[in-house]
């Protein structure tokens, strides 16, 4: 019997342990829904919606190749245990995960059950990622590699296994006692909405991606949408490289402003896939990132969020008397997902201006993303936190963002409607007009901190802990380990009415070069 374990890989095409286990017997293709790992502090019912719905579109496609999909509720363990049991097992085919701190303990359980049972099992890469990688020199290259390689075809069909197995259903997020919580705007998933999306991305909405991808308003639309089919492995990475290369090849022929527009959208999109494969290396390489600070010379420097739990449930809850910034998370809260600048943003007002420690945020916009993947989140929620020491210190200035983003207050008006009667001279800054500062205390609160000197007095303590004994020191060897080897890439920035936001790896930068606290107010 070979079992095919379907983790966060929820396709038939580019399927390698699929169409590997498919040559060598009768295959029973295995989900296995863990009730503790879906109970994680990071996971939310929102993202077993999208899972769902992902499964239930991969058992459809298995059924057509002539075998139904498995399910089980429980742990892995004790699933391939019974099935062991019943059936015989000899060899187990998945893809390598990086996922959270849970998982990969989970991992470590199913590879000493296999030692013990003497049961082969066979990971396969995906994602870009390198397990148990020694050095980053020539990452780059071995991205380009993978990505080149040929997408793994379907099985033609796959041999059914023993008659009369039950095949279990797959549960809701009621049956796993999940926290009510699927709005209505949320994407949805399965392999043709995945497919549909790229398709309406390199076909029609993807033309302006690289100018408008920092705005809420633009981004909605311009942005590739694909990230939670990425996450949960509706449509694989290859994938969607090779789709956005043949896109680029075709534009090429193509002549007029329209073709540049796409061509440069096309390049900058397709340098944000190897974004992506690069924090999820991280991660991988470094799993402490999920809790702990990456340079320890920030350990202490602020103390738990739960410590001010009225800052941090006014953030929560879009409620911090910063006009943009609430709107910002109460479009999150309500759709699922935030353009990445918006993202940053309110992960830097989070840990400047409200000073909470990066935890406790992390996880409440990781319960909110159903695109949540744990290898780009934490690596990021400590960039955004100044907490790397290899990376720039970009503390946000939450007005002004609005004003550059938002410049009418579309965006504000439609998810903060309180202020929905506030001109676009006022609705950013309601205090400073005499007639809208009436609203404040009232239909809407007064802001939680005075954020030019919250930002002040934020940016002298980072500043002074990264000019501490021994901070250069580690950044190097952080650097050593983490940072990026531009490949072929080239050095020079994309010029872009944005692109102070492009966060790409190549803005990693050693902690040497340190700079003054600058004089003007933050981004």
């Amino acid at each position: 019997m070979q079992v095919v374990w379907f983790k966060r890989d929820l396709r038939v095409v580019d399927h390698r342990p699929l169409v590997e286990a498919a040559t060598l017997g009768p295959v029973l293709p295995l989900i296995v829904v863990e009730p503790d790992f879906w109970n994680q502090p990071d996971r939310s019912a929102r993202q077993f919606h999208f899972f769902r719905s992902c499964a239930l579109a991969l058992s459809a496609d298995l059924a057509a190749l002539g075998q139904r999909l498995v399910v089980r509720v429980g742990t892995v363990t004790s699933t391939l245990t019974e099935i062991r049991r019943a059936y015989g097992l000899t060899d187990l085919w998945s893809h390598q995960e990086t996922g959270n701190d849970w998982t990969y303990r989970r991992d470590l359980e199913v590879a000493a059950w296999c030692r013990q049972t003497g049961v082969r099992w066979t990971e396969f890469p995906q994602d870009g990622v390198t397990r148990k990688l020694k050095t980053r020199d020539g990452w780059a290259q071995t991205w380009h590699a993978q990505m080149a390689q040929d997408i793994t075809p379907t099985p033609v069909a796959i041999a059914p296994t023993a008659p009369g197995l039950d095949y279990g259903t797959v549960p809701t997020a009621n049956n796993l006692g999940l926290r009510r919580d699927n709005p209505s705007l949320c994407q949805k998933g399965g392999r043709s909405q995945a497919l549909l999306t790229m398709q309406s991305f390199h076909q029609e909405r993807g033309e302006l991606y690289r100018s408008a991808m920092s705005s809420p308003l633009e981004g909605e639309g311009a942005c590739s949408r694909l990230s939670p089919y990425l996450a949960f492995g509706a449509i694989s990475l290859r994938e969607v490289a090779q789709a956005t290369q043949r896109q680029q090849a075709e534009l090429k022929r193509l002549e007029g402003d329209k073709p540049k527009n796409w061509r440069a959208s096309m390049a900058s999109f397709t340098k944000r896939l190897h974004w992506r494969s690069h924090f999820m290396q991280k991660l991988e390489s470094e799993p402490r990132l999920e809790f702990q600070n990456l340079h320890p010379a920030y350990d202490g420097l602020r103390t738990s969020a739960t410590s001010d739990a009225a800052l941090l449930e006014a953030w929560q809850k879009g409620e911090t008397g910063l006009p943009f910034v609430d709107a910002c998370m109460r479009y999150l809260t309500a759709t699922g997902w935030l353009n990445f600048r918006m993202r940053a943003m309110l992960m830097s007002v989070a840990s400047y201006h409200l000073w909470l420690h990066w935890r406790e945020p992390g996880l409440h916009l990781a319960r909110l993303f159903t695109d949540y993947e744990p290898g780009i989140h934490w690596p990021q929620t400590q960039m955004q936190s100044g907490t790397t020491g290899i990376n720039t210190v970009r503390i946000y200035n939450p007005i002004k963002q609005g004003y550059d983003q938002d410049p009418k207050g579309e965006f504000v008006r439609r998810w903060v409607p309180e202020l929905a009667s506030l001109n676009e001279a006022e609705i950013h800054e309601p205090s400073k007009s005499q007639q809208a500062s009436k609203l404040l205390d009232k239909a809407y609160p007064m802001p939680v901190v005075d954020y030019l000197q919250a930002a002040r007095d934020a940016r002298q303590r980072i500043y002074a802990t990264r000019k501490g004994e021994g901070f250069r020191d580690a950044a190097a060897k952080i650097l050593s380990k983490h940072g990026s080897r531009k490949g072929r890439f080239p050095r020079k920035r994309e010029k872009t009415r944005t692109s102070n936001d492009a966060i790409t790896p190549h803005s990693e930068q050693l902690a040497l070069e340190l700079t003054r606290p600058r004089g003007q107010e933050p981004d």
